[in-house]
Order: structure tokens, then sequence, then C-alpha cells
């Protein structure tokens, strides 16, 4: 059983590697990884256990093999601009890639702690929750909760069945604009759950932010939060945001 459990973790090790090349650029999308042989000899193991890598790589969708041609690299770091007004469908249209959402809870609720102070709610006020996955070209990239007043917006949930974008189902219950007040960022590992639905590895480095998005009379419209796939997507911060942090209103925890 011993020697079962460290082949695994080696494995394990090179998958973690290799991914980590591709995330830091060392091999672009398109590129050719090296030979299983020129794999093993890197890593000291035999071509079965780098076999065994590039497989759990290609299940996760970061590389391909091509018969008698060898692996290639199939994935490609998202941007995705944080700043005042955050959309997710504009920001990939806009990276190039084709944008999606799936829809994995959509509840009425009374709010939690921290969202009813988020909110600006009582205690104990209902909340619409919209929970979901978000996809680039198929590929899901992030999971994301929204927590919205309900009085406020009492028909978003029929919305966002409609629409799944947050800013066309907000702009059908009469709001036609609504910008970031702050951003927070954690680096996180992804618990079980998370890594099922993004379909990457159990404690999987992930970037969470937790946001909250008001009106343009300042008073809270959405408290957010993603966890972003930290191989799969760059987060790029802008000016407003970087002003914001300076002034205290983003932060890095």
């Amino acid at each position: 059983m011993a020697k079962t459990s460290e082949r695994t973790a080696v494995w394990k090790s090179i998958h973690a590697t290799i991914a980590g090349d591709i995330s830091d650029g060392r091999y672009a999308q398109g590129d050719k990884l090296p030979t299983e042989a020129a794999l093993a000899q890197r890593f000291g193991v035999n071509r079965h256990t780098v076999r065994r890598a590039l497989a759990q790589l290609a299940e996760e969708g970061i590389v391909h093999a091509r018969r008698g041609a060898g692996v290639f690299v199939t994935q490609e770091r998202t941007l995705y601009p944080i700043g005042k007004r955050v959309r997710f469908h504009q920001n990939l249209r806009a990276a190039g890639r084709l944008p999606a959402k799936e829809i994995l809870a959509l509840e009425t609720r009374a709010a939690g702690a921290a969202e009813a102070k988020a909110l600006c709610l009582a205690a104990g006020r209902l909340v619409h929750v919209y929970e979901g996955i978000s996809r680039a070209d198929g590929q899901p990239i992030a999971l994301f909760q929204s927590v919205f007043p309900a009085e406020r917006f009492a028909d978003l949930p029929t919305a966002l069945q409609k629409h799944l974008s947050v800013t066309a189902a907000l702009r059908e219950n009469g709001l036609s604009d609504y910008t970031r007040a702050w951003t927070r960022f954690t680096a996180k590992r992804a618990s079980p759950t998370q890594a099922r639905h993004l379909q990457i590895n159990e404690g999987a480095p992930v970037l969470r932010t937790v946001a909250l998005s008001v009106d343009e009379g300042g008073a809270p419209v959405e408290y957010g939060q993603t966890w972003f796939a930290g191989d799969r997507i760059t987060l790029t911060v802008g000016e407003d945001t970087k002003d914001d942090m300076s002034r205290g209103g983003a932060a890095v925890e």
C-alpha cells in the first residue's frame, strides 16, 4: 500500500509541475510538450508515471494528444478585468472567448449575517441567491454566488432563469446600471465540491473574490463571491480599482 501511495503522489506532483509550467507561460496554447521519454528523464520516473500525469491534464482540458504527433497545450489563460464595471459576458467576449453560465441553485431565503450587513438589510430579510458555473469556450473557469435584496427585485429569479446574465436580469427589474463599490481577493484551495464543478484537483489553487455592487445612489444591489480556477484565468485590476485599493475600498486578504 505504501508504494501505491508514493506512486500516486509522484504523478500528482508531475501533473502540478506541468500545469504550473503552462500557467506560467513556459508552454503556450498550441505548443507541443516534451516527449514522454524526455519528461520521464526530467522527473526521474518511468513513462507510465508521466503518462498518468498527462492523462489527468488531458481530462482537465489543459492538453490534448494527437496520435503520432505528441501532446499539445489546449489551454490559454483568460484575461478577466476587475474594475468598477465587471460584466462577465462582456469581459469574456473582449478576451475572444465564448461565455456561458450554468445555474446550480436559484433560491429566495433569509439573509445570512454577512449578506445582511453587506446589503444593509435587517436580520432575516429575504434575499435572492444565484449560484452557478461560469464557462469560457465550454471550460469551467469559475463558480459564483450572487445575493440580491428580494424586496427591491421581486421578479429577479424569473429574469435570471431567462437571461442567466445578472446585468440583463437587473435591467429587466428596473436597474439600468451598477458599479463595484469594492472587491477583496483571497487565495484558497479547492474543496471537493469546487474541484468537481471546476474539473480540477481537490486542493488546487483557486482565487476567491468577494465584492459589493451598488446603484448610482450608492445603495447595495449585489453581494457576490466568485471562485476562479487559478490556472485558467488572469485577473487584471483596472486603475479605478487600484484607486479604490489605495483608499481601502478593495483589499487582498
